[in-house]
Formats: C-alpha cells, structure tokens, sequence
C-alpha cells in the first residue's frame, strides 16, 4: 500500500511554474555555469578566436553535441538555440565556441547525418523555451509510469532518466541492463501512451552516476559528473600497490563500482615500488624471526615486528637495509640486529615527535586510568532536607 501511495503520488505530481532547469545549465554564475562537464574557454581572449563555425551545444546533464553555424548567428555561451533533430528541432544552450571547439570534438562522439554536421537553425524564440520548459516537466511523470510499464512487462531493466526533445515529438529514455533486453514491446507500449517517438540507450552504473551527480566522500562534486568523459576499468590490483585495506564498503562509489579515483595516483605508487625487495619473506636474525607488518612507500620504510609478539613492538627498516638483510638470509648469515642503536633512538625520537597523542599506539586502551575525579558536593540544602527525612524515620521508628 506504501508503495501504491507513492507511485500515486509521482504520477499526480504537479510542475512548478518555474520548471528547474539547473540540469541544463541555466543559471549562470561569475565563473561560468552550474552545469555538467563544464568547459572553461581560455582562448576567448584572443583575437580571432570566434571565427570557428562549429559550435558545442549542451542538453541534459552530460549530453553534448556539436552543430554548424550555418546563418552565421552571433553566438555567445549561455545562448538558447535551436537546433537540428531527427525528426523536428531541439533546444539547447550554447556551451562552448570558438577554437577551442575543434579539441573537444576530439573527446564526444561527434553526431553528423550523411557525413555532415547538424545545424543551428535559429535564436529560441519565446514560445519556443515556453514549449521545452514543458516538456521538461512532463520528464519525472513519464519516467516513473515508465518503469510501472517495464515491470508490467517483466522486463530486467531500470529506466533511470527521461529526456525529452525540444519539440516534444520524440524522448530518451535512458536505461541499465545487466544483459541484452528484448524492449520491442515495450517501445510500442510508450509510443502509445506518450505519443512520442521513442528512442532506448543503454548506460552503464558510471554514467548513470554521472547524469544524476551527488557528493562523494572527499567532499566535493562527483568527477564523472564534471570533468570524466571516458571511463576508465578500475581493478582492486589498484588498492593493493597503494597499499588500501580491500574494504568494498569504501571502495565503492555511489555507483556502485570501484571508485575512478583509485586510478589517480596508482602510477606514482608503481614508480616509488620499482627496487621495492618483496615483504612476504620473513627476515631473520639472532635475536628472533621478523615479520612484515606495513610499508610507507614514499618514504621507502618496511615496518616489522617479532613473530609472536604482539605489533607495539614495531620496528621501522629502510627497504635497501631489507635488500641487505634478504641477501644475508639467503647466504646462511644472520645480524645481530636489524638496524644500529643510533638510527634506533633517532627513529624513536621521530615517533614521539610525529606520536604526540599516542594514536598509533595499539595498547593505549589497556593502559590504567588517571584517578577519578572526586564527587561533586550535594548543595547545603539537599542535605538538609536528607537529614530531615532521616529525623523523621527515626521518629516513627521510637514510635
């Protein structure tokens, strides 16, 4: 019954006057524009720039094209124009012209029909933004009876956006599969109820997190909702070389899949790893066997402890002494200790200047107590009422 009401509720829902169009880059800023995968033009400072006749033309959320200036429109970004569709015309918002124009086409996958670029018909006229303003609120209302429909008809698919033509004679509906789904029927189904030619393109779970966009743990903008455009596989090989605990918990992100940013710093962790000698090999001395605990890799510094003991007796070893120590073993040799007396109590006074709370210590939940603090003394006539009371008793006791 709460889900009905739900639904109910979704499919009655009633657009605003002012439909929010944030997802189009509307509002406009200082610095730009709030809308996905922005693009900064540092070449509109120079003379000429603006000749180029290719203009990038962005429409919901990641969704970008490029179009021919063909009437030689004076345009600027933040323009509304209208553009080329197959069929009828489309409304979007110049995101990006001049030179500059000719690399980004390096990155989207350029949509031309015959070989030739789409182009900019003219100015969006008022009735015109008056029309694509609806239907834009008609997208939320098509999108949730969209999925009623799908599971109606059994299908293994979820429809996670809606959008729709300018002209509103046409509408995307964007989907996730984990396999290929049969939605012939489902296509007749929609072009019956909406009256709309109807176009399925499938996304993956990163693009999917990219159209709808979030904050991430770090705190700011997710990436594949401002500046990825390609994805990249991500492996749990990249938690390892950076030494990251396999948590899938905190290794995922929003979409459900590794987090990209494991692949940032990964070649820089690989570089620093290159003459690491392997930790899995125990070192041995005269005073006992060591065993591998941790690693600061920049730093280039093995941590090891007794084998046995608990890991507060930690003893940090630089990798070339490691080498050193490995190559002894293997010889039959044994040192007396792993590192001098000297680079021991340096390497002490380094942990208690870089220790100064004792957060790295394991043991400090078993350490003692400091004395308790004494009790806070009742008021004066707390105790009074007390020894009242107890006067009282004790006259009812001799009664």
């Amino acid at each position: 019954m709460i889900q009905i009401y739900y639904l109910y509720r979704a499919l009655n829902y009633l657009p605003m006057e002012n439909v929010d169009t944030i997802d189009r880059g509307i509002c406009s800023c200082s610095y730009g524009s709030c809308d996905k995968l922005h693009a900064t033009d540092w070449l509109k400072d120079i003379t000429g720039n603006g000749d180029f006749d290719i203009v990038e033309v962005r429409f919901k959320n990641t969704r970008k094209d490029f179009f021919r200036n063909v009437n030689n429109l004076k345009l600027v970004a933040g323009d509304i124009v209208a553009v080329e569709a197959s069929p009828g015309h489309d409304i979007g918002i110049v995101s990006l012209t001049g030179e500059l124009v000719a690399e980004q086409m390096k990155k989207y996958k350029v949509t031309t029909v015959n070989g030739e670029l789409r182009k900019i018909y003219r100015h969006a006229r008022p009735m015109d933004i008056d029309k694509w303003k609806e239907a834009i609120s008609l997208e939320h209302k098509t999108m949730i009876q969209s999925r009623i429909i799908a599971s109606e008809l059994k299908l293994d698919m979820k429809i996670g956006d809606v959008e729709y033509q300018g002209d509103r004679t046409k509408a995307i509906f964007y989907y996730i599969a984990d396999g290929r789904v049969d939605f012939r029927q489902l296509i007749r189904v929609l072009a019956d109820t909406f009256h709309i030619r109807v176009e399925m393109k499938q996304i993956g779970a990163r693009q999917e997190a990219g159209r709808i966009g979030g904050i991430g743990p770090c705190g700011r903008e997710l990436c594949c909702a401002t500046w990825i455009t390609n994805f990249v596989s991500v492996t749990t090989n990249a938690a390892r070389y950076q030494d990251i605990s396999l948590n899938p918990q905190k290794l995922a992100g929003q979409c459900g899949k590794l987090k990209c940013c494991l692949n940032y710093e990964v070649d820089s962790y690989i570089d620093a790893q290159k003459d690491f000698p392997p930790n899995h090999i125990p070192l041995q001395t005269e005073f006992g066997t060591y065993q591998f605990l941790k690693a600061d890799i920049f730093k280039g510094i093995y941590w090891y402890t007794v084998k046995g003991d608990a890991p507060s007796g930690l003893v940090a070893i630089p990798v070339n002494v490691v080498k050193r120590v490995q190559r002894m073993n293997r010889n039959g040799q044994k040192p007396e200790k792993l590192i001098s007396e000297e680079k021991a109590s340096v390497q002490n006074i380094e942990d208690t200047f870089l220790n100064m709370v004792g957060q790295e210590d394991l043991d400090r939940f078993n350490k003692p107590k400091g004395k308790q603090r004494k009790k806070k003394r009742k008021p004066a006539h707390a105790n009074r009422s007390q020894q009242k009371g107890k006067m009282q008793i004790k006259k009812f006791k001799d009664r």
